[in-house]
C-alpha cells in the first residue's frame, strides 16, 4: 500500500520526460479508439458530436505538450487547456482530456516563477469558458462548474504541494552538507590543536631551558637536538594530518614514545599501562589524544612537577587518568582557551564515555576518561 509520504519519492522517481512521453501517447492512442470515444472528461453539457479534423486537433494539442511539459510547464498547460476547451465546447469529449489534470499537477509541481499569476490567469479565464457553455446552449448546473473548479484546485495545490516537498528536502540536505562542512571544521581545528600545541609547548620550555645551560655546550647541544627533533615531528604530524585528516589512521603512536618525548622536555612522567591494546578501534586514538593534551597542560601549567599517566586497556573499554602533584612552575589548573579540554570532553561523549578534568586532591590537576571501544572492520 503507497503512502502519502511515499508520493513525492515516488513521483521523482517516475519524473521525466520518457514517463510524460509515455502518458501523451496512451492518452492519443485511447482517444482514437471508437470504444473509448464521448468517454473522456465531461464539463459544460455539450452534446457529444462525432470526430472530424478538429477533434484530433484538440486531442494532439492535449497530448503532444505532455512530452515537454518538465521544461515548460507553462507553456504546456497553456497548450492543454486550448486544447480541452475545444474539446469540450465541441462536444468530443475525448478520452485525452485526462491530460488537463496532468499538466496542472506538472505546473504546479515545476513552476518556479509566477505560480500564482498562472493560476490567478486560469481562474480568470474560466469565467468566460463557462459563459461559453451558456451561449452554446449546454445544460450543466452551475454547481457542477464550480465541482469542477474545485477539482482543478486540488490538483494544482497537490502538485504545489509536492514542490514545497521538493524544495524542503533540498533545503535539508543543505543543512545537513553544511552542518557536515562545520563538524569537519572543528575536527579539524582539534587535531591542529592537539598536535601542535603539544610540540610547540615542548618546543618552548625546551628553548626556556636553554637559557640555564649555555655555560655546559653539551647540555646545550642536547637540548637543541631535543628541540629541533621536536620541530621535525611537529611538521611530520602536521603533513599527515592535512594529507588524511583522520586521526590515527595508518599510525601506531604509541604511548610510551609520547611519554619520553614529555620526558625529554623536563618533566618527569610516571607511565603505567595495563592489558593489551586493541589492534583496530576507535577509542586508540583518542586515549592518545587525552594523553596528549594532558601532558600538554603539565609543561604549561605544573612544569616540573611529577606527572602520572596510567592507562588501563579493558576488553570493552580504555580509562586513562594523567595527575599532577602541583609542585611545579605556573602550578595551577589548566586555562587557556579551553579549547583542548573542551574537544576532548565531545570526542569521549561522541563515543559514550565520561570525560573530567579539574584539580587534585592535593594540588595540581587531574584529567580521567573512560573511552568505550568501538571496533572496526
Amino acid at each position: 500500500m503507497i503512502t502519502l509520504r511515499r508520493v513525492p519519492e515516488l513521483w521523482r522517481r517516475f519524473d521525466g520526460v520518457v514517463w510524460y512521453s509515455t502518458i501523451g501517447l496512451l492518452l492519443f492512442t485511447g482517444s482514437l479508439i471508437p470504444a473509448l470515444h464521448s468517454h473522456g472528461t465531461q464539463v459544460g453539457g455539450m452534446p457529444h458530436r462525432s470526430y472530424d479534423v478538429l477533434a484530433v486537433l484538440a486531442i494532439v494539442l492535449q497530448c503532444a505538450p505532455l512530452a515537454v511539459c518538465r521544461r515548460w510547464p507553462a507553456v504546456c498547460l497553456a497548450l492543454v487547456s486550448v486544447g480541452f476547451v475545444i474539446d469540450q465546447l465541441r462536444g468530443y469529449h475525448t478520452f485525452a482530456g485526462t491530460a488537463l489534470a496532468i499538466s496542472l499537477l506538472n505546473a504546479g509541481s515545476r513552476l518556479e516563477w509566477r505560480r500564482r499569476a498562472t493560476a490567478i490567469t486560469l481562474s480568470v479565464a474560466y469565467v468566460p469558458l463557462v459563459a461559453s457553455f451558456h451561449l452554446l446552449g449546454g445544460g450543466e448546473p452551475p454547481g457542477e462548474f464550480v465541482l469542477f473548479y474545485l477539482a482543478c484546485a486540488l490538483v494544482w495545490g497537490i502538485g504545489t504541494w509536492l514542490r514545497s516537498t521538493r524544495a524542503a528536502e533540498a533545503e535539508r540536505r543543505r543543512l545537513v552538507a553544511e552542518e557536515t562542512r562545520t563538524a569537519e571544521r572543528d575536527r579539524i581545528a582539534r587535531e591542529l590543536h592537539d598536535v601542535v600545541t603539544h610540540h610547540v609547548t615542548a618546543m618552548v620550555v625546551q628553548a626556556e631551558a636553554a637559557r640555564y645551560v649555555t655555560a655546559s655546550p653539551e647540555r646545550l647541544d642536547d637540548t637543541l637536538s631535543v628541540i629541533t627533533d621536536t620541530g621535525r615531528r611537529a611538521i611530520s604530524d602536521l603533513r599527515t594530518l592535512l594529507d588524511l585528516l583522520d586521526p590515527g589512521h595508518g599510525t601506531e603512536t604509541k604511548l610510551s614514545t609520547l611519554v619520553e618525548r614529555t620526558r625529554q622536555a623536563g618533566q618527569p612522567v610516571e607511565f603505567t599501562e595495563e592489558g593489551t591494546p586493541h589492534g583496530a578501534g576507535s577509542a586508540g586514538p583518542v586515549a592518545y589524544r587525552v594523553v596528549q593534551e594532558a601532558l600538554t597542560n603539565a609543561l604549561k601549567y605544573d612544569h616540573g612537577s611529577p606527572t602520572s599517566v596510567e592507562v588501563r586497556h579493558g576488553e570493552r573499554e580504555i580509562t586513562v587518568e594523567v595527575s599532577t602533584d602541583g609542585s611545579g612552575a605556573r602550578a595551577g589548573v589548566p586555562g587557556g582557551s579551553g579549547r583542548g579540554l573542551a574537544g576532548l570532553r565531545e570526542r569521549v561523549d561522541l563515543l559514550g564515555g565520561d570525560f573530567s578534568a579539574g584539580s587534585g586532591a592535593s594540588g595540581g590537576f587531574r584529567v580521567r576518561a573512560r573511552i568505550p571501544e568501538r571496533t572496526t572492520s
